[in-house]
C-alpha cells in the first residue's frame, strides 16, 4: 500500500483528494495536516464524509509517508517546505502555483516536474516531486496542445472560458457570497490570469519560435463547479486534417477525448474526463474544451500523477461517475 498524506485539508481540492483516496485500491490515507481543524472528525469539514472514515485532522505531520500532497494557497507551499523537510524517498505533489514555471522549478534540491499527464507522462514516471497544473491551464492547454505539437499555431489565439465558484477556494470574498454570485456573470484578470505563464510556457515547449500572442479572458459563472473554455484562431488546413491531428495525439490519453458532437459541462462535472470539441468556420478554426475543475483541473490529475510514480495504471481510483441529471 501506497502511504499518503495531505497538507491543508480543508479545502475543496483536498476534499476532493479525499473522496478519490479513501477509495483508491493502493493507498492508506496515513495523515490529514490541518492547523486550524486538529482533533476535527475530517466529516466535520467534509460532511459527505460521514460514515465513510473515522480519521481526524493531524496537528503532526509523518515524514515517513511514500507520497504527500500539499493543497495550500499560492505562496504557501515554498514557505512549508523550507521549514519541513521530507527526505527524498517522499513523492511530492503539489497543487499551488509555487512551482509550475521552469524559473521555480528547482526548490531545495527537489527538481518539480509540470505535471500535465498528457504532455510530460514519461517524465512524470521518473519524477519525485510534481507541480500540479491550474484548472484553467489544463482545460486550455488540453485544447491547444495537438496544435502546438504540430507547430501549427500561425496566428493569435483568443480564449475565453467560465469556472464554477469553487475555483475561488472556500474563503470568502465579495465575488463568492451566495446572493452575488447567484444569477449573476462577470469576468476577471482580463488578459492578466496567473495561469497564463504556464500556458505560453507550455505552447513555446512544443512549438519552438513561437511569436504569437494567446489572449485569455477568464469568467466567473453562477454555478458550483466545471469549467467551459472556447479558443479561436485562424487555420488554413481542412477540417479533417485538424480532427484527425486532435484524435491521434489523444488516443492513447485515458481521460482526454475528441467528442464529434457538441459538448456541454454537465459531461464532465464530478469525473476526470476532458471532452475536446473541434468546430470550422471559413478560416476560423473554433476548439472547445470542458473538465471539471477540481477534479481534471486539480485532485483528479494529481492521483494521475501519483499512479503514474508509483507504477499504477492511471485510471486507477478515477473511474468516477458523473452526476447527468
Amino acid at each position: 500500500m501506497i502511504k499518503a498524506g495531505i497538507v491543508g485539508g480543508a479545502g475543496y481540492t483536498a476534499g476532493e483528494l479525499l473522496r478519490i483516496l479513501l477509495n483508491h485500491s493502493f493507498v492508506e490515507l496515513s495523515f490529514v495536516y490541518s492547523t486550524s481543524n486538529a482533533g476535527n472528525l475530517l466529516s466535520d469539514v467534509h460532511q459527505d464524509l460521514i460514515g465513510s472514515t473515522s480519521l481526524r485532522f493531524a496537528d503532526a505531520i509523518d515524514f515517513s509517508v511514500d507520497v504527500v500532497f500539499l493543497c495550500l494557497g499560492h505562496g504557501n507551499s515554498k514557505a512549508f517546505l523550507k521549514e519541513n523537510n521530507f527526505t527524498e524517498s517522499t513523492v511530492i505533489i503539489d497543487l499551488s502555483n509555487d512551482f509550475r514555471l521552469k524559473a521555480d522549478a528547482d526548490f531545495e534540491g527537489r527538481e518539480f516536474v509540470y505535471g500535465l499527464t498528457e504532455l510530460n507522462r514519461d517524465a512524470i514516471k521518473q519524477a519525485g516531486s510534481i507541480a500540479n497544473p491550474g484548472c484553467f491551464a489544463t482545460a486550455i492547454q488540453l485544447a491547444l496542445l495537438p496544435l502546438a505539437d504540430a507547430r501549427k499555431i500561425s496566428n493569435d489565439i483568443h480564449i475565453n472560458a467560465v469556472t464554477g465558484a469553487t475555483g475561488a477556494g472556500t474563503s470568502l470574498s465579495a465575488t463568492t457570497h451566495y446572493t452575488w454570485r447567484d444569477n449573476n456573470f462577470s469576468y476577471y484578470k482580463p488578459f492578466t490570469h496567473q495561469h497564463m505563464g504556464e500556458i505560453n510556457q507550455t505552447v513555446a515547449q512544443l512549438q519552438s519560435g513561437f511569436d504569437k500572442e494567446l489572449f485569455f479572458l477568464p469568467n466567473r459563472g453562477n454555478f458550483s463547479r466545471g469549467i467551459f473554455a472556447t479558443a479561436y484562431t485562424k487555420f488554413d488546413g481542412a477540417f479533417d486534417e485538424i480532427k484527425k491531428l486532435y484524435k491521434d495525439y489523444y488516443a492513447d490519453a485515458p481521460f482526454t477525448f475528441v467528442s464529434d458532437a457538441e459538448i456541454h459541462m454537465k459531461q464532465v462535472v464530478n469525473t476526470n474526463k476532458c471532452l475536446i470539441h473541434l468546430y470550422k468556420q471559413g478560416s476560423q478554426l473554433l476548439i472547445t474544451s470542458c473538465i471539471d475543475n477540481l477534479l481534471k483541473g486539480a485532485s483528479g490529475q494529481a492521483v494521475e500523477n501519483m499512479n503514474l510514480i508509483f507504477g499504477l495504471p492511471q485510471v486507477e481510483g478515477l473511474n468516477l461517475k458523473g452526476s447527468y441529471f
